[in-house]
């Protein structure tokens, strides 16, 4: 059996003839089998696989080079579109529909020989921190499959947990790839607002959601970055930066003494689970060994980032989800009889708890009498948050911190209080706040054996400097 560990040790294997595609993909699909209890994925396209797998391996026998991840199986979180197979955001109400079209980042891959395996389990809409919004069902957690894996890209963080994938893209609107990461012990990494698009992913708040890489090591995570990332005609938010070669940016060791920052608001909260805690001091301690500056800094705006979100994306989302009417696609009440039934019974019974819960906050927030009061002040907030950042990027090299203020928590525990359901983003809102790159990266486990993450947040566009940073780090945590 081939034991994954990083795709450049693949691809040389697969050039000398040493594992095939086919295999490769039979491997991922064995896992899918054996693991098939957690719920990861919703759909398999196994023959298609297999299918690609051959064509890449007669490519490679050949003497041709067929693309800078040929090999590579990749899933895909069911919110991005992959032509003529069904996406449905985990939610009753597209069940059954087929996108028309690939979205920009699908199509990357497969220009470059990346194999997709299936569609991944999510929270519905991407709304939610643990999977268990799902219409077809919560994803457990393969550590301890009585805990869950985080959200709201749950499922896909599983698959690359338990290898039935190498690599597996998610959407980040508040943490939904770094925190399912931290929980599975696996690297995610979310993009400078605009560095790649959007175009093709279900969207849940716009001004906030960017598509991310899920994988095994950060050098996997910059090579689909550096991919998946660029300007795009179809996306107008999408940014026409230069892509930096971000594989050929990591290194053994950062280039120069670096200043590091970490909150103290954030260390001192008293959410914050003691081990993790703990951990993280050592670690900065680690870095002051090796000639790194690393200080505690003041951000006392710590108490109003989960808001703040909250206000902006429900709104977001109560725009967005305003196109599932039941009329053109997606389901229809089978109860509707004419136009106001059609509308009402299909939204009230496709969408699920949690969604009707953010569209009905959303709408009361746009709401004429409650706009400045809410949807106003929070973009106000919004710019506080994003200028304070800024600034803070600008005295120091990166933002260090831990991914979550808990190890992953037990399916149910808190499901019954949105509220500190949602504080689960505690640490993570901030970069999708201000637009910042982030990533989280495997911090051991804790005395339980449950995984979580440490998260660094470095300047706009400056994913280069971040990931050498966060691959020389992952050589110093356990």
């Amino acid at each position: 059996m081939y034991s994954y560990t990083q795709y450049s040790r693949l691809r040389a294997d697969l050039e000398a003839g040493a594992c095939s595609c086919r295999a490769l993909v039979e491997q991922c699909l064995q896992a899918c089998e054996t693991h098939k209890n957690l719920n990861a994925f919703l759909d398999l396209y196994a023959d298609e696989a297999l299918l690609r797998a051959d064509q890449l391996d007669a490519q490679f026998r050949a003497g041709r080079n067929p693309g800078k991840l040929a090999g590579m199986v990749i899933a895909l979180k069911d919110v991005i579109c992959y032509k003529d197979h069904e996406v449905s955001a985990s939610s009753k109400i597209l069940k059954g529909f087929k996108s028309l079209y690939n979205a920009t980042v699908t199509e990357r891959l497969l220009q470059e020989g990346a194999i997709i395996i299936g569609r991944t389990n999510c929270d519905e809409f991407a709304m939610g921190a643990s999977n268990e919004n799902s219409a077809f069902g919560p994803v457990l957690n393969a550590a301890d499959p009585s805990r869950v894996p985080g959200g709201s890209s749950g499922g896909s963080a599983v698959a690359v947990q338990t290898g039935m994938c190498h690599a597996a893209l998610g959407s980040d609107t508040g943490g939904s790839i770094r925190q399912p990461a931290a929980f599975t012990g696996t690297v995610g990494l979310k993009p400078t607002y605009g560095r790649i698009s959007r175009w093709g992913l279900l969207a849940y708040a716009s001004s906030f959601d960017q598509i991310g890489p899920m994988t095994l090591t950060v050098a996997d995570a910059a090579l689909l970055l550096e991919v998946m990332a660029g300007p795009d005609q179809h996306d107008a938010t999408c940014s026409t930066q230069t892509v930096d070669a971000y594989t050929l940016a990591l290194d053994e060791a950062p280039e120069k003494p670096l200043r590091i920052a970490y909150l103290g608001d954030a260390l001192d909260h008293p959410g914050l689970d003691t081990e993790i805690r703990l951990r993280s001091f050592d670690l900065f301690e680690t870095l002051r060994s090796q000639g790194h500056t690393v200080e505690a800094v003041s951000f006392p705006y710590l108490d109003y980032m989960v808001p703040c979100y909250y206000v902006l994306t429900t709104a977001e989302a109560s725009s967005n989800l305003s196109r599932y009417s039941g009329l053109t696609y997606g389901y229809r009440s089978p109860a509707a009889h004419d136009l106001e039934s059609t509308f009402k019974r299909s939204r009230s019974e496709g969408f699920g708890p949690e969604v009707k819960r953010r569209i009905m906050l959303g709408t009361f927030v746009l709401s004429s009498d409650y706009y400045d009061a809410y949807y106003s002040k929070a973009q106000k907030v919004r710019r506080v948050i994003r200028d304070k950042t800024a600034a803070l990027l600008e005295q120091y090299d990166f933002l260090l911190l831990p991914t979550t203020s808990t190890p992953p928590f037990r399916l149910g525990e808190k499901a019954s209080d949105p509220i500190a359901m949602y504080l689960a983003d505690l640490f993570t809102v901030q970069a999708n706040l201000a637009g910042n790159p982030a990533i989280s990266i495997p911090a051991g486990t804790n005395s339980a054996g449950l995984p979580f993450g440490m998260q660094v947040m470095a300047g706009n566009f400056k994913e280069a400097a971040m990931l050498r940073f966060s691959d020389y780090l992952s050589r110093l945590l356990p």
